[in-house]
């Protein structure tokens, strides 16, 4: 699907407001409601929107203790792989997890009560079949930007 310079506004305009009017987006892209709804229900259709959401505090819900970890893996191959996945899956304190090269295999992401919390959950996993050989913990400071999922117009090439 070829994505035109309005199609791309009305994407950057609801990633950051969801909730925006009909009537209020169109005159954002300088387009009448209804050629703008329908460019709207052809990129849900298309699946480019796949839904809408609530962002949450998760700091005013729950205080949580962000910390950042480095794993390296003891062994290199597809079942260890899998093996420390499942384990990052079944952790519901490991909120994100990535799998990145150079010389380190997966950046982790855990929000734990406290910092002695994460100690024990680090000290479980690595008592756990995951095949860690080596981590190293970051304890988050401050944060200096929080992800809002939305996103530029530049992030997507156009024709």
């Amino acid at each position: 699907m070829k994505l035109d310079r309005y199609d791309l506004k009305i994407l950057e305009i609801l990633s950051r407001d969801g909730r925006i009017t009909k009537s209020k987006l169109a005159e954002a892209i300088n387009l009448s409601v209804s050629p703008c709804w329908e460019r709207v229900r052809r990129l849900e259709k298309a699946g480019i929107i796949e839904g809408y959401g609530a962002r949450l505090n998760p700091e005013v819900l729950r205080p949580r203790t962000p910390v950042w970890v480095q794993i390296e893996l003891k062994s290199h191959n597809a079942e260890s792989f899998a093996r420390f996945e499942a384990l990052v899956h079944d952790t519901p304190e490991a909120t994100e997890c990535v799998a990145v090269g150079g010389g380190v295999d997966y950046l982790v992401k855990f929000e734990a009560a406290s910092i002695d919390a994460y100690q024990r959950l680090i000290d479980a996993w690595l008592m756990s079949d995951a095949g860690i050989e080596r981590y190293f913990t970051y304890i988050v400071t401050k944060r200096v930007k929080r992800p809002d999922g939305g996103f530029a117009a530049g992030d997507f090439v156009s024709d």
